[in-house]
């Protein structure tokens, strides 16, 4: 029906018409926007999105600390996927907000557009402008705690899913202040995953401490077995960080250029103060890598910062050449491309109202900062160049190479396009597939023609193209463009993709993402020493020319099965360790019965399978209690009976060689402990005071921690759902008693049957029968595999498993690309050294 007809039918029918009034119109409450609509505040509901919530309360610790009131961040994930921040700031204000009759900490925790950072004089420098941050990450977590340490006291609340569950409340003396806040992503809200990548977040501490000298950032991992405290702070800030980025490569001068200017702006009546840090270093590659920051906000689009350092390096270094009469007339001129050639630099801006593109801070619009970053860095190196002109003659001298290679370059290019369209078309190597979107298509590329045959012959033709390379690549990361467009199997995968190489304009064949052939371009190589060579070479190729395709999300690559298992008939190929040890709590539970002893109860298969799930969760879980010295059954055996709920925290007293805990249920259970031995609340290890004067004390000081479990929540969902399948978790403590028995093979000769006096027994004993029997292969790769089985495993799309490559950090790519593939062989040989132990499979 067409929009007059509608309007006809409306017209004619007053009951329509007359149905659409003001009760139609809804609005949101609250935070009910955000978790309708995460996307619009947060992003999405990707990996992405889930570590831009930890960057959202970072952020207001970092702010603190830009406002001068904080010197310490402690980040710690904890065993059940929570994370915590906390901070030594002033803390958020817990006083009364006259406007909305609320605490602050609650008005800004739940009340979007609301925070110190609207001009109140809160902040002068800030990462967050349009408060709706914090609040924001609140509203997609399943549970959100914060405490407050504020004048001499330390306030609590509880949310759930954005809703106050537990409102603000004293819990204990501040012996500072500061604010500490734990989530836990809602996995309602974050459907792809809500487990916290380590390193992801690693690299954004890194990066927050070069930017912020003399901050210190301290990160703990608490789901490895044994974590280890990282701690991160620089005194030199950004020149550390731009020494970091060339760390590995040989630079040009010894120390980096700093520029620094303060300049204070009237920009529609209104004060702007904006502080502009610039450092460069040159090497001796071929790459440039340029990282741009707003109040240590990471810009990856760039904005105005960018365009301006560019411009105002490119003028000063044709201007210096100039001056000197540095270029002959045969010379080319040199560009922004040249000039970038082999530069490493941070611009970091703080600026009192900085306009975003969006929410994500993607990109830095505030037209003034282009000229402000453009004069600060035009002035700064023309002064440095007249300070040192053999500097300077370098940073020319480098320019202008590149600019003839440039040239070079794009003959070679040319030759490429060229041949590409008039030459034949597409390599004879190539088996394309005749699916002509390439939304839908798929190009393998494949080491060997051994292994390319098999992935011809096992491939779907309608949409999987394979091109097979054979021998190695040139390393790319060692060769300028004109010598990389020589080799030929890089001109056979340039013709493939399509898209064409490096910067430039397409017409000159530069690349141009658009013309991508196929949408998904998987790397598929042996998992041995060469194959894992060759996979690095081709990264390091597309990362250096074909950047594009990673930041589109077009690369892949394949993840053949980790081992082939085989039990009696059975045969299968496993992944990771995380699936074998899941199918060997399977294999475990088949051919089983479970009894308990009280009353002869026999559980049925399903609930089998629930109950061993369920226990296997709670042991791991168990780690956040077990890593404090306390034992996990005592723990559990303090539970509600009727509720399950759990102690919240655990007090450990430890006094020379004598140990013990104390849990302690909730908050106020915490506050009476702590009023009891005259602790502060906000100090994780104290010693206990004495009523005794020093002198007249003897043996060993009484040292008290408190720690909260953060994973209660999870495991009493465990002991629930476990009671419901007729488990008795009443007591998990092992007795001398038994309270079970397993039979495995009942009824037959082999028949065993096995006492278990404690529940967690049987997902041990379970494992163990697991194993029996049981022949575990370890797989190493293609060549190993017929067609049929290439393609159920690793090419087909319901069964394979794809690792998208992606670049959360170009930094942190670009300094470990030119660590394992630059020349400087004494970093690569210190990092082969560092990790050698960490490698789990070598096959050579």
């Amino acid at each position: 029906m067409s929009s007059s007809d509608e309007a006809t039918q409306s017209n004619a029918n007053p009951a329509i018409a007359n149905s659409y009034d003001a009760d139609k119109l809804s609005q949101l409450k609250g935070l009910e926007a955000v978790r309708k609509k995460p996307g619009m505040y947060i992003g999405g509901t990707d990996e992405r999105a889930l570590h831009h919530c930890v960057s959202e309360v970072l952020d207001n610790s970092v702010d603190e600390h830009l406002a001068g009131h904080c010197s310490k961040i402690e980040v710690t994930i904890h065993v059940d996927g929570s994370i915590s921040i906390r901070d030594n700031g002033r803390g958020i204000p817990v006083d009364i907000n006259k406007e909305s009759g609320l605490p602050g900490v609650e008005l800004v925790l739940t009340t979007l557009h609301s925070g110190g950072k609207y001009g109140q004089g809160g902040y002068k420098f800030s990462g967050g402008t349009h408060g709706v941050g914090a609040k924001c990450v609140n509203a997609v977590s399943e549970w959100f705690e914060v405490e407050v340490s504020r004048g001499g006291q330390v306030h609590h609340m509880r949310f759930e899913q954005g809703k106050t569950i537990k409102k603000l409340s004293v819990i204990g003396k501040a012996s500072g202040t500061g604010t500490y806040v734990t989530f836990k992503p809602d996995a309602e809200i974050f459907k792809e995953t809500t487990v916290f990548v380590s390193a992801r977040i690693a690299t954004r501490l890194r990066e927050l401490a070069f930017l912020n000298s003399g901050l210190e950032i301290v990160f703990t991992d608490e789901r490895p077995s044994d974590p280890k405290p990282e701690k991160y702070l620089y005194k030199d800030g950004v020149s550390e960080f731009v020494k970091q980025i060339n760390q590995g490569k040989t630079p040009l001068h010894p120390q980096p250029v700093r520029i620094v200017k303060e300049s204070h702006l009237q920009l529609d009546d209104k004060p702007i103060e904006i502080h502009c840090e610039v450092v460069l270093q040159y090497n001796d590659t071929y790459n440039d890598q340029v990282l741009c920051y707003t109040n240590t906000i990471h810009n990856p689009d760039g904005g105005t910062h960018l365009s301006g350092f560019r411009s105002a390096l490119t003028r000063a270094i044709n201007q210096f050449s100039k001056a000197n009469n540095l270029l002959k007339d045969k010379d080319p001129q040199i560009t922004g491309d040249d000039v970038r050639e082999g530069l490493a630099a941070v611009i970091s801006i703080k600026h009192s109202d900085p306009k975003f593109e969006s929410q994500t801070k993607v990109k830095l619009l505030s037209p003034e900062v282009e000229s402000v970053v453009g004069s600060s860095t035009y002035e700064g190196l023309m002064m440095y160049f007249e300070t040192n002109p053999p500097i300077a003659k370098r940073f020319v001298d480098k320019a202008l190479n590149a600019a003839r290679a440039r040239e070079a370059a794009r003959k070679a290019r040319e030759t490429v396009r060229k041949g590409a369209l008039h030459g034949g078309g597409l390599p004879g190597k190539l088996a394309d597939c005749s699916e002509r979107d390439p939304a839908l298509t798929e190009l393998y590329i494949v080491e060997g023609d051994s292994a390319g045959g098999s992935a011809k012959q096992g491939r779907d033709r309608r949409f999987q193209a394979i091109l097979p390379l054979r021998g190695k690549l040139i390393n790319t990361e060692k060769a300028r463009l004109d010598k990389v467009l020589s080799n030929e199997e890089i001109r056979t995968l340039i013709t493939a993709c399509g898209t064409g190489i490096g910067e430039g304009d397409e017409s000159i064949g530069g690349f141009n993402a658009a013309k991508a052939r196929y949408h998904k371009i998987i790397i598929m190589t042996d998992a041995d020493v060469d194959g894992s060579h060759i996979r690095t070479l081709l990264l390091t190729f597309l990362y250096r020319q074909m950047k594009g395709l990673i930041e589109r999300g077009y690369v892949y690559i394949a993840q053949p099965p980790l081992y082939r298992i085989k039990r009696k008939k059975r045969e299968q190929y496993v992944d990771n360790d995380d699936q074998l040890n899941r199918i060997l709590l399977e294999l475990g539970s088949e051919e089983i019965v479970l009894q308990r002893i009280s009353d002869q109860h026999v559980f049925a298969p399903a609930q089998i399978e629930q109950i061993v799930e369920n226990l296997a969760v709670l042991e791991k879980l168990g780690n956040g209690v077990t890593r404090y010295g306390a034992s996990l059954t005592e723990y559990l055996d303090q539970q509600n009976q009727e509720t399950h709920a759990l102690p919240r925290y655990v007090a450990r007293i430890r006094e020379g060689n004598k140990e013990s805990h104390h849990f302690l249920k909730d908050e106020h259970s915490r506050a009476d402990f702590l009023a009891q031995h005259k602790l502060n609340a906000d100090l994780t290890e104290q010693i206990e005071p004495s009523a005794e004067p020093v002198d007249k004390r003897f043996g060993p000081v009484k040292r008290v921690t408190i720690h909260e479990i953060f994973e209660s929540t999870e495991m009493a969902k465990l002991l629930t759902a476990l009671a419901k399948t007729g488990l008795d978790v009443a007591t998990l403590t092992a007795t001398g008693k038994s309270r079970y028995t397993m039979t495995e093979n009942p009824g037959q000769k082999s028949e065993n049957k096995t006492e278990l006096f404690g529940p967690l027994d049987i997902v041990t004993q379970i494992r163990a029968n697991g194993r029996k029997g049981l022949s575990i292969q370890r797989y190493k790769g293609l060549g190993e595999m017929n067609p049929k089985q290439l393609f159920e495993t690793t090419m087909d799309p319901e069964n394979r498993r794809l690792l998208k490559v992606s670049i959360d950090d170009a930094a942190k790519a670009d300094s470990l690309f030119t660590l394992l593939m630059g020349d400087e062989v004494p970093p690569r040989r210190q990092f082969i050294e560092d990790n050698a132990l960490n490698v789990q499979y070598l096959d050579v």
